[in-house]
Order: C-alpha cells, then structure tokens, then sequence
C-alpha cells in the first residue's frame, strides 16, 4: 500500500528511514490509540502491511486509519483499497447507483409572486438569487419519479461547471419536508459528496454553512454542506479546497456539537478552521450583519 501518498493526501504527519523513530522498512506516525503523548509511535511495515504500536500493540489497518483519520471503518476499508492494499477486501459500496438519467422535475417555471413574496420576507433580493445562483419555482404540480416538487425553489447543484443534482426549498410552510432533494438514483453527483456553493468564487477561505438559505445569505465566500452531517468525502473536499474555514453553522445544541466535530476533523488535516458563535442560523441574519460579519472572517 502506498501510506505515504495516504498521509500525504490526508496530511497525517509521518517519519521514514533516517528518522530517530523509524526502522528502515516502516513509517511511523503518531499513534491516536495511545494515551498521552502519542509520539511517532505507531509504525506501518511495508511489507506485511502491518500496524504496530511500540506502546500499545498491534492494530488492524481499518482501526488505524479510521482513528487517524477520524472517519469510520467502511470508510478506512475504501480507502485502503484504494490506496493499493489487498490485506481486507474493501466492503461493496452501500451508494445508490444511478440507474436514471438526470433531470429536473416538469413544469418548473421562473420566478412567481408568490416564490418572490418568501425570499422577499426573508430579506433576499429575488432577481439577485436568479442571477447569481439560477434558482427557478414551482407551480401546484412539479412531479419527478411520483415525488411533488410543488410550492417550492428549485436549487440547482453544479459541480466543476455541470448540473449534477438539485435541492428544493418549500415556500408554504405546510410540507413535511422544508427541503426536498434530488432522489439519489438520478444524481449525476451525490450531493452529499460536494458542496454547494459558487466553485469559480472560492479563495482558500471558505465559510462553511449547513444549507443552501445560508450560502445566499453569506454570499460567494461561503459554502454548505447541505446539514451538519457532513461526510468523508465532503471532508476531504472541504480540506484539499481551502486552508482556513471559519464554521458557520446555527446555534442549536446539536449543530454546535457538529460544528466542533468539523473544526477536529479539518485541524487535524491540517486546515485552520474555528467555529463561529451566532444567535439563529446564518440565513436569517440581516444582509448587513451578514456582510460585515464575513469582512471579519475573510
């Protein structure tokens, strides 16, 4: 297996022949089993494809990476197959395949009064939102695969230039479900593996959002994961994208307890990134408080 490309690509700090700590035929790292000082003490042999502690023994390689890398062990499984060992055949991908050809749903229209009317009330500026982010709406039906789209803005999803996939925001306030995803059969991109946001406006600080409201709000600086749970795949995005990243997720218990997760995850990659304390959520914020806000991050 190619560790070293590993903890490159993932910026696990790592030591090879000549160092004080390592053998020839091992890399070491600092072990995340051990308690206390961690040293370089967990080594990879290369050629049996072993982790060893020389504090606290040996180590399976889907525990290892997975504790490295702070991502669970279906994850490390991948990712060391991918990464060229055989030593556990990586498990079969629980993704959905897409089995349809991606589209939107029928009768989507522009703008309405009645879409214009909500994102007025909520302090947006309806042709700006058509303009920056394509956004289009719905009338009183919009079926895709026996799924009502209706009522709502329809969000589009790019990625590198291209429609991958899309998201829906209710404008009633009646449906169950405030957003309405594109069923994952016909995504072209999972959108749970990318982000949303404007790629052409990034810099390498990214203002990490949970939805799509929020993004508006914040502008092109920012970018959402579409939730708190974020996944491995976006982590890696997330951290190969941007070196700083002030997270920006709302103040409910359970969001702060993410948002802290996240900030653990992109440090240990290397990322500088921190939480940032508002009252609500990002998307309901004044557009002025909004834009000094990320003058301050930025």
């Amino acid at each position: 297996m190619n560790i070293e490309q590993l903890y490159r690509d993932f910026n696990v700090p790592y030591a090879t022949e000549g160092h004080r700590h390592c053998r020839p035929g091992w890399v070491q790292t600092p072990c995340p089993f051990c308690i206390g000082n961690p040293g370089m003490h967990l080594g990879y042999n290369t050629e049996n494809e072993r982790f060893v502690c020389w504090r606290c023994g040996g180590h399976w390689p889907e525990e290892a990476i997975s504790r490295l890398l702070n991502i669970g062990k279906a994850e490390a499984s991948k990712l060391l197959y991918q990464y060229g060992t055989l030593a556990r055949k990586a498990p079969e991908s629980k993704r959905k395949i897409r089995v349809k050809q991606f589209r939107l749903p029928d009768n989507i229209t522009a703008l309405q009064k009645n879409h214009k009317d909500y994102l007025i009330k909520r302090d947006f500026e309806p042709s700006k939102l058509e303009k920056d982010w394509h956004i289009e709406g719905t009338g009183v039906s919009a079926l895709l695969d026996k799924i009502n789209y209706k009522h709502r803005i329809i969000i589009p999803f790019f990625w590198g230039s291209k429609l991958v996939s899309f998201d829906s925001r209710d404008i009633t306030g009646k449906a169950m479900n405030k957003y309405q995803a594109c069923p994952a059969e016909r995504e072209l991109i999972e959108h749970k593996r990318i982000l949303y946001g404007r790629q052409d406006k990034w810099t390498n600080v990214g203002i990490c959002v949970e939805g799509p409201t929020d993004v508006w709000r914040i502008g092109v600086n920012s970018f959402a994961t579409s939730g708190i749970k974020y996944t491995g795949a976006q982590l890696r995005v997330i951290s190969k994208t941007f070196t700083r990243v002030p997270v920006l997720y709302d103040d409910d218990p359970q969001a702060i307890v993410q948002a802290n997760k996240l900030v653990a995850d992109l440090k240990f990659r290397g990322v500088d990134a921190f939480r940032v304390d508002i009252k609500g959520d990002p998307g309901a914020m004044s557009q002025e408080e909004a834009d000094y806000l990320v003058k301050q991050l930025i």
